[in-house]
């Protein structure tokens, strides 16, 4: 996205001098092969995962929810022309991505090996962590663009609090990862010891939709087609964040940063209004809230932008970005999956060019103090 974009008269040497870089809070990487990760996993891991492969906490353990239509839940143009799965190739996400859109930083959000739904939870950190490495190794330290994510099963919360302290021993990574779908919802205590972890260290703490949590994704039960499965990924983080929010989180944490990933924003101001009634009726059950719910949310929680909400009329989703406040959302890609929002389009209602640069840059910026 330009500050330029529209001003032909500048040379092309003035426009590239002054366009509008973007940070990208959602890249996905993927492994090329599994044997990319044995540098980093233990022989005793990698046998168990040529033998038993994932044990997940689903009941659909050997299918996937995704269309057959967009393999890998990919762009039909994110195939590398060198062989590979879409995200494993850095020289061709360069050329198709942070090149051409000037990406100043990239977020790295991988979902490779269910990493956060593993039944087997000593499996499941062993993976997390060779996963956390293969970003730095095949990512990060060869495009310094790329930022990479502390990824940690929070159901197993002592194993989750050893690989964020290895971790961040580096100071080479951004932000704690963790999975919306887990076994219970995000605001119960047994979560709190990461969220006081991420606190101390002053790193925020990610949310990226997806996971298996061993419930169905809607509150009615498991769908029937891809299409309620993913709307179901807006259903869940509103879920989490009523959760984080109401059990009192924030109050608990006040200075804990949460960054909701790829949940989109469209549902954000009626949860907050209804979370508002609720506690003027109920506060007496919530003693811990020492403010409105919405107040929690306007200062401890982000939102990145995709999948971008698209109302037939601009104007609503120019009144939408005000509810929520343009202060409270970054701008995510999702690339190279199949709804990947282009820069250049995705805001389809006018933005001044202050506005831009807080939903492209800023806002991150600041969140993540790049």
């Amino acid at each position: 996205m330009s500050d330029v974009i529209d001003r032909p008269m500048l040379d092309q040497e003035t426009a590239a001098a002054t366009r509008l870089k973007i940070i990208d809070c959602d890249i996905h990487p993927s492994i090329h092969a599994h044997s990319d990760l044995n540098e980093f996993l233990p022989k005793r891991w990698q046998q168990h995962l040529k033998e038993y492969g994932s044990h997940l906490r689903t009941p659909y353990i050997g299918t996937t929810p995704y269309p057959r239509s967009s393999p890998l839940i990919a762009r039909r143009d994110a195939w590398p022309p060198t062989g590979g799965v879409p995200g494993s190739d850095l020289d061709f996400m360069r050329k198709q991505h942070l090149d051409p859109f000037d990406v100043e930083f990239g977020i790295l959000q991988v979902l490779d090996l269910f990493i956060f739904s593993q039944q087997n939870l000593e499996f499941g950190a062993a993976i997390q962590r060779a996963i956390n490495d293969w970003q730095l190794a095949f990512w990060a330290h060869r495009d310094p663009r790329l930022k990479a994510s502390i990824l940690v099963g929070q159901d197993g919360s002592d194993l989750g609090l050893a690989e964020i302290d290895r971790c961040a021993k580096t100071g080479e990574y951004i932000q704690i990862n963790v999975s919306p779908r887990a076994n219970e919802p995000l605001g119960r205590r047994r979560y709190w010891p990461i969220y006081e972890r991420a606190q101390e260290l002053d790193l925020p703490l990610g949310i990226h939709v997806g996971g298996y949590g061993g419930h169905a994704p809607t509150g009615g039960g498991w769908p029937s087609y891809y299409c309620e499965e993913h709307q179901s990924n807006a259903h869940t983080v509103a879920s989490n964040l009523t959760s984080l929010v109401l059990e009192g989180v924030p109050e608990r944490f006040p200075k804990l940063k949460v960054v909701f990933i790829e949940g989109g924003f469209g549902w954000i101001p009626a949860t907050m209004w209804r979370m508002d009634q609720h506690f003027e009726r109920f506060r007496s059950e919530v003693p811990h809230l020492k403010r409105k719910p919405s107040e929690y949310v306007k200062e401890h929680f982000w939102f990145t932008t995709q999948p971008i909400d698209e109302p037939d009329e601009a104007k609503h989703l120019r009144q939408l970005i005000e509810w929520v406040g343009i202060d409270r959302l970054l701008f995510s890609s999702d690339y190279p999956h199949w709804d990947y929002d282009d820069a250049r389009y995705a805001f389809k209602t006018p933005l001044t060019d202050a506005e831009r640069r807080k939903i492209f840059n800023s806002n991150a910026r600041a969140v993540y103090k790049f």
